[in-house]
């Protein structure tokens, strides 16, 4: 199975998602350190060029991988993604099963304010509190998305290719 986590840049919370899901931040509903999510990799970290680009992040405990992509305001990428997947799939015969998670649901404004300012106008000194505000503001938003993409993907269902926009988790 493969889990893509997307959202806008790919930097911030899809990063802690690939973190939560790999079990590098503690598997707990708590508040993270900003320590915690300075240290998550990719956090604040990728750049416009990085912006389309599957990142892998690692295999779960149960051989999964986990990947990220930040997609920009194109809403078509991931359904475009979906639409290849299940083309190569029938071509080439093989069934491997792939979620993708949105994690853009659970982005505070703090957060979004601070990669305008971070990743965009390169102010880091404004840019990063703000993130690291926003992040603690979403940890534990975050942490149950990836709990909940965790079950769906290992609930039975008819598609190999399933995407979740997770609106719950605004």
């Amino acid at each position: 199975m493969i889990y893509i986590y997307n959202d806008y840049a790919g930097t911030h919370t899809t990063a802690m998602a690939a973190a939560y899901h790999l079990k590098q931040l503690p598997q707990s509903e708590r508040k993270l350190t900003t320590e915690e999510i300075l240290n998550v990799k990719y956090f604040n970290k990728l750049t416009r060029q990085d912006f389309g680009k599957l990142l892998y992040h690692g295999d779960d405990e149960d051989g999964n991988s986990v990947f990220t992509i930040g997609c920009k305001r194109d809403k078509l990428a991931v359904p475009a993604m979906k639409e290849l997947t299940l083309l190569l799939q029938e071509k080439y015969h093989f069934n491997e099963k792939i979620i993708f998670s949105h994690t853009s649901p659970a982005v505070p404004l703090p957060m979004s304010l601070g990669g305008f300012f971070s990743r965009g106008l390169k102010i880091d000194f404004i840019g990063v509190p703000l993130l690291v505000i926003g992040a603690k503001q979403c940890c534990d938003n975050i942490f149950r998305l990836v709990e909940n993409t965790k079950q769906v993907g290992r609930t039975a269902f008819n598609e190999n290719v399933i995407i979740l926009d997770n609106e719950m988790y605004k």
